[in-house]
């Protein structure tokens, strides 16, 4: 069960943040462009970081803890997960707290 930490981590960040979709009615989920559009440039930057920390031997992952299914490059798939689950959660926070205190995004249609 160790190996699936770094799932079980981020699973539980997922369902903490979620909810806040139906029940804010946050519709972060409904912009799929503008939400990849978000995420996969930051993600992208941090694989090709964590790509390079790898290679130069500064960074590496506890094999005990995570699930063992690797990337090209030695970059574990749990790694790639994070990048995309915790942007996402993030902005489910945001969108959540700027509803909740009714704050325009300025890119409401007039």
């Amino acid at each position: 069960m160790r190996q699936f930490g770094y799932l079980f981590v981020l699973a539980g960040c997922l369902l903490a943040a979620l909810w806040l979709e139906p029940i804010l009615k946050v519709n972060v989920l409904r912009r799929g462009r503008r939400l990849l559009l978000t995420i996969l440039p930051v993600a992208v930057v941090f694989i090709v970081w964590d790509l390079a920390a790898i290679a130069a031997g500064h960074w590496t992952f506890d094999p005990s803890q995570i699930t063992g299914i690797h990337l090209p490059g030695g970059l574990p798939l749990d790694e790639v997960l994070f990048f995309l689950v915790v942007p996402l959660c993030a902005i489910l926070g945001f969108e959540a707290v700027r509803a909740v205190l009714r704050r325009p995004a300025g890119d409401e249609e007039l």
